[in-house]
């Protein structure tokens, strides 16, 4: 039970981090909290592969290239205007809440039992990975390389504009 809290904890307090901290370094090293608090919560569901990937891919992988991206492009440290959101405090409150007790409400009507399926084992999940779903990881990782090219090149074209 303790863990649970300290997982729930860490995702909820790393959320608020990412969504009220101006500096997009700052938020993205939350992100990294949020997908510990995820990766904690397979461990403790003994999903261990899933937590092991959790780490991997999205801690290891995917957060360095949104750092990469934040540190390299010049707009992420220069042209942030803070949005005066003192009034759309209290309607995105309100709006949260109906949001959230509305989704609660509709959790009740899903039948768990339905969606569950056997496990899968760890050599069956290897194999679809390397058979079926090659594609998809290699769209991935394309969409990833252009993504930090294109960080790249705009860090470099807004500095030689500023020479120029």
């Amino acid at each position: 039970m303790i863990g649970w809290v300290a997982a729930a904890a860490l995702i909820v307090i790393g959320s608020i981090f990412v969504v009220c901290l101006v500096n997009l370094f700052r938020a993205a090293l939350s992100l990294a909290l949020v997908l510990l608090g995820v990766a904690i919560s397979f461990i403790l569901l003994d999903a261990h592969f899933l937590a092991f990937a959790q780490i991997l891919i999205y801690i290891g992988a995917i957060l360095t290239l949104l750092i990469f991206g934040v540190m390299l492009t010049s707009k992420a440290k220069n042209d942030i205007t803070p949005i005066a959101s003192s009034r759309f405090r209290l309607p995105s409150l309100i709006i949260s809440i109906l949001l959230f007790a509305w989704l609660a409400a509709f959790v009740e009507f899903i039948p768990f039992e339905k969606i569950a399926q056997s496990p899968i084992s760890v050599d069956e999940l290897g194999s679809a990975l390397i058979t079926n779903l090659v594609l998809p990881f290699e769209v991935i990782g394309l969409i990833f390389v252009v993504a930090i090219v294109g960080a790249v090149a705009s860090s470099g074209s807004s500095k030689a504009q500023g020479k120029a």
